[in-house]
């Protein structure tokens, strides 16, 4: 009989697996290099993951649990006195301070997705909880249902674009004025 499956061992295993693709990306995951970067065995994946489709459902719902994690932990807008405007900046900070080398894995998962190189439920689903996430604040400031959507997708959209400028020029400066207009926008829609 196999052993069963430990999840607390699994969420370590996912950690490193996470670590491990922010260092090589995710577009030629193989399960055999993975394992010996490890310093496991195939079979020890297997065993906690019936194979590579379930490990990148896996790591992709592991990595939406961080994330959303990271961002309850943000103060909300008006806990502070402040605005969505701070919250867009807090989460630039940590995005692009903290946690790039993940910024850059998401946006190559997002990337195959978007190619159809990369299928399953959690990038859908992930993209839809950010726009849940930031409508529902607006919600909470007395924004209309259907305009508070519609702003948290475009304020998701352009900060998602501002990252990958930002990733790909490198030009801080440039980037992070614009960031402050998105902020200030996001302001604007709860005056």
């Amino acid at each position: 009989m196999a052993r069963p499956r430990d999840p607390q061992r699994r969420t370590e295993l996912l950690d490193a697996i996470l670590a491990y693709l922010t260092e090589h990306g995710i577009a030629g995951l193989s399960l055999r290099p993975l394992a010996k970067a490890l310093g496991h065995s195939t079979y020890v994946l297997t065993h906690h993951f019936a194979g590579k489709d379930e490990l990148i459902s896996a790591v992709l719902a592991h990595l939406d649990r961080r994330q959303q994690e990271r961002l309850a932990a943000l103060p909300r807008p008006g806990e502070t006195g402040g605005g969505l405007g701070d919250v867009v900046r807090a989460s630039w900070a940590w995005h692009i301070t903290e946690d790039l080398p993940m910024v850059r894995l998401l946006h190559e998962i997002e990337g195959l997705s978007a190619a159809g190189r990369l299928t399953g439920p959690y990038v859908p689903r992930m993209l839809g909880e950010r726009a849940d996430y930031v409508a529902e604040v607006l919600r909470a400031h007395g924004v209309p249902g259907d305009v508070a959507l519609r702003n948290a997708t475009l304020l998701n959209a352009a900060y998602t674009g501002l990252q990958i400028d930002y990733l790909t020029t490198g030009d801080k400066e440039r980037v992070e004025a614009a960031l402050g207009a998105l902020a200030d926008t996001a302001d604007s829609w709860t005056r």
